[in-house]
Formats: C-alpha cells, structure tokens, sequence
C-alpha cells in the first residue's frame, strides 16, 4: 500500500511540473493579449452618444445616433455574409483640427456587434491622416478580440476596395479584403478558438470612429464613403441593405455624419 501511494505522489508531482508551464503559458498569452486590447486597434459596438452605453438599435425607419458608428444596420436573423465595394478616400483634419494630431475613421463590413453585442465579425480598412501624412491600413477582427492588420496589401486613395466577411458558423468564418484596382486579394480565416460567439442578427455597412488605447481616436473628416454593390446573405437568400436601420455619428451634441441607403448602396458623409 505504502508503495502505491509512492507511486500516486510521484505520478501527481510528475503531472503538476507538467501541468505548472502550460498554464503559465496560458496565463501570459492571456496577459499579452489583456494588454494589447488596452494599446490597440479596436471596434466596439455603437455607443449611446456621451456614453460608453451601447446603444440597442431596433428595426425602425428613424434615424438613431452614436458616439462611434454610422451608416446602415439590417436587424433580423440568419446573416452569414455581408460584402461591398467602396472608393478609398483622403481623409483630412477637421475644420479647426490640428496639424500636429493624427485623425482616423474605418470603412467596414460586419456580421453582429449591436442587437448581439457578443461578437463582430468585420474586416474593413483605416484612414488616417496627420499633417500632410496619410495612412491606410487594412484590417480584420473578431470582436472582442482586437483588430488584427493584414500584411501583403497595399491601399492609395482612390482605389476600389472590396470588403467581405462570411461566416461558415458561429465561432468561424472568413474576412476577406480585395483592392480591386490593383488585383491583390488577402484573407484571414477563424478556425475557432475566438473570443465570443455570433448570433447571426445583424449585417452592417459602417464608417467608425474606433478604439485606440481604450477612447475613440480623433475623428477625420473622410469626405464620403459609399459602399456600392452592398448585400448581405441571409440563409439562402441575398438581401440588400433597402430597410436597414440608418445610423450617425454624434459626438459633444454635433452631428457628423449623413447615412442613406439605396436597394444595393449604403453611403455615408462627413458634415
């Protein structure tokens, strides 16, 4: 008997030393991570204007406002894909902006991320500019992960940019970016093993002021962005943005954007 419990205790010691490095991997990786959210990249549901409140849209025909979003939200269920094509613009400081401050704004697509506020899938690209100095990336995240940038691309003004998210199911799926006017293509695949899960209530079609280090980076002035060619698959059928709930930025009680919505196009203004 003596013996066996000898053998138990070893057996034990042997898979604690085992046991004590992984989770301490894990542990780092989390911390890493924990950290990364807090300095990075990151988008966020709509906030209630002035708020860190999000904001529950519902399927209406009336405007609503946010702190971050604009553009256009379908509210129903089933959506597995959304895709667009949008004009990459020049951003500039706003009226009264300064040279030495960097200003940014994000064109996206998107499954989820309001009426389920458990997960986004989104891929899109930043703009931003600081004096005479402009900056584009692309990008894609599975909220509440943080935004992760592609490698392999590049964006100028003016091309055409394709933008397209699928999800093969709740926890995976595909963001995919296309610069159309130079034929480069990247994609990004979830194979799980992501952070929340989708609820498949929402497509999107979304200029956004995003996250950077836990607050909203200065908004540009991006001028317009349309996202042409926009649809949404929703179960085996392929709907257009026509209905969607129409959404604006509202920040210090101005109004900055100008949403509106057409069978197959989602455009939004700067004002």
């Amino acid at each position: 008997m003596k013996f066996s419990t000898g053998i138990f205790s070893t057996s034990l010691l042997a898979s604690a030393a085992i046991a004590a490095p992984l989770t301490a991997q894990r542990q780092a990786r989390q911390e890493a991570r924990r950290l990364a959210r807090a300095n990075g990249r990151e988008s966020h549901p709509p906030y209630k204007p002035g708020t860190n409140e999000v904001l529950q849209l519902n399927k209406t025909s009336h405007e609503q406002y946010s702190s971050n979003w604009a553009g256009a939200v379908l509210i129903g269920t089933g959506y597995t894909a959304v895709t667009a094509e949008f004009t990459v613009p020049t951003p500039k400081a706003p009226s009264g902006g300064s040279s030495s401050t960097q200003y940014c704004a994000s064109a996206w697509v998107g499954i989820d991320g309001d009426t389920c506020s458990s997960a986004i899938l989104q891929t899109g690209v930043d703009f931003c500019v600081q004096g005479g100095s402009v900056t584009y990336d692309a990008w894609y995240e599975w909220y509440p992960d943080y935004a992760y940038d592609f490698s392999g691309i590049s964006i100028s003004a003016g091309n055409v940019i394709k933008v397209t998210v699928d999800a093969t199911s709740t926890t995976a799926g595909t963001a995919t970016v296309e610069n159309v006017s130079t034929g480069k293509s990247v994609t990004h695949t979830f194979n799980g093993g992501v952070d929340g899960t989708l609820c498949e209530y929402n497509a999107e079609w979304i200029v956004e002021d995003f996250e950077s280090g836990s607050s909203l980076v200065p908004f540009a002035n991006f001028g317009t962005v349309t996202f042409s060619g926009a649809e949404a698959t929703d179960g085996s059928s392929t709907v257009g943005p026509s209905g969607a709930t129409l959404i604006d930025i509202e920040q210090n009680n101005q109004v900055l954007t100008s949403s509106s919505v057409t069978s197959n196009s989602v455009t939004v203004k700067y004002v």
